[in-house]
């Protein structure tokens, strides 16, 4: 479902490169649960970044559902983007000006779902995340632990092929966290893949595998 070939991603530097990515190979089947590791600066979140079609500036090839990804103009890697994918950012990335609900809802609203449907999905989601209480509030008016389950919620609410979590446990206690796992496991379990960057072992095991990263190479 998903194969890099030789991957790289570099700045200029001088009249050199820094490369944050190099030669990547690897291949995600389809309803995978994946684990990224490694030391901070190593490469991750660029990988997943790379992986959810939001960063273009990279070399090698990236297939996607059998998709030349590295072919693509940027507007038809948002289309799939948002077709298929749902991110967990490590930064939440909550629009500020939105309710709750409004930033749950965000992702159906690309899909063509009746506005009625929305709503009752995202009651749902509301319910299931124990945010109900919350559902009117910006998020200038939630703690951090918070923000992070509004992010995991509007990730998952659209159902999306593939769930790509950096850090998702980041920001939670480990009551919250076992939940945000149960959830992704239970999600996994159902046919979606889930790559996910953590620190956390104990998350880590929730995987079928791990892959570690360390200067930007793969390591076994």
């Amino acid at each position: 479902m998903i194969a890099l070939r030789n991957l790289e991603k570099s700045y200029p530097v001088g009249n050199g490169r820094t490369y944050v990515l190099r030669q990547i190979m690897l291949d995600v089947k389809e309803g995978e649960f994946l684990t990224i590791m490694g030391p901070s600066g190593s490469g991750k979140t660029t990988l997943l970044s790379i992986l959810g079609m939001l960063d273009g500036q990279w070399e090698g090839e990236y297939f996607f559902l059998d998709e030349a990804v590295h072919k693509m103009k940027t507007k038809d890697r948002n289309e799939l983007n948002k077709r298929y994918i749902g991110f967990v950012f490590q930064q939440y990335h909550l629009l500020d000006d939105l309710t709750v609900a409004e930033n749950i809802e965000l992702p159906l609203s690309y899909r063509d779902v009746k506005k009625s449907e929305r709503q009752a999905i995202v009651a749902d989601i509301l319910d299931r995340f124990q945010i109900v209480a919350k559902k009117d509030l910006f998020p200038s008016q939630l703690s951090g632990g918070q923000q992070q389950l509004v992010a995991v919620a509007r990730a998952v609410v659209g159902k999306p092929k593939v769930i790509l979590a950096d850090e998702p446990t980041g920001s939670l206690h480990h009551t919250q966290g076992k939940m945000i796992m149960d959830l992704l496991k239970k999600l996994n379990d159902d046919g979606t893949m889930i790559i996910q960057v953590t620190h956390n072992p104990e998350w880590a095991a929730v995987g079928h595998r791990i892959i570690n990263l360390f200067d930007g190479w793969i390591t076994k």
